[in-house]
């Protein structure tokens, strides 16, 4: 007899924290719905809103990127951010963006950021360690997206370089 209670019991818990969790979805739906929040993303993590607080509180800053097509899109940094951070954020809004509107869809971020750079003032964001404060990055402040080409200097092979290295090992053979 004590067995098919507490079989009882374990299916009432399952279905109430069941329950509870769909009141809690359901809550945080409507929620999210409201005008109000319209800037808390649709899937928010606990480092989102961590970060939307402290924007509210002061100790971080809302900064539009500016796009080659002309459109800007804001995300919201804390004050001790560096520019990979800037790039993580930046990342995440594009996706999010991306598949609100037309689903799924792949980007190279390795091609974007080989190709293109941030730029606020002109001033190239290059160093990813870098503060954003170091480049005069402050709330509300706009950042853009330049063209970059890395210069053979910097430590990368250039393609010819590799084919050289390949076919001097196949004169050997």
């Amino acid at each position: 007899m004590e067995s098919g209670t507490k079989e009882e019991e374990d299916v009432v818990g399952y279905n109430s924290s069941n329950v509870k969790k769909a009141k809690l979805l359901s809550t945080l739906t409507a929620l999210l719905d409201d005008p109000i929040l319209s800037d808390v993303p649709k899937k928010p993590t606990l480092s989102d809103v961590d970060t939307l607080i402290s924007l509210e509180l002061g100790s971080a800053m809302r900064i539009s990127i500016l796009k080659l097509d002309g459109t800007s899109f804001e995300v919201a940094m804390m004050n001790s951010a560096t520019v990979k951070d800037l790039k993580l954020a930046i990342k995440k809004k594009v996706i999010e963006l991306e598949q609100s509107k037309m689903g799924h869809r792949h980007i190279s971020w390795r091609h974007v950021w080989s190709n293109f750079c941030l730029a606020h003032h002109n001033e190239k964001l290059l160093d990813d360690g870098a503060a954003l404060q170091d480049f005069g990055v402050r709330n509300n402040s706009q950042v853009h997206f330049l063209p970059y080409v890395v210069s053979k200097g910097s430590g990368r092979h250039s393609k010819g370089r590799k084919h050289r290295f390949f076919h001097g090992l196949n004169k050997r053979l």
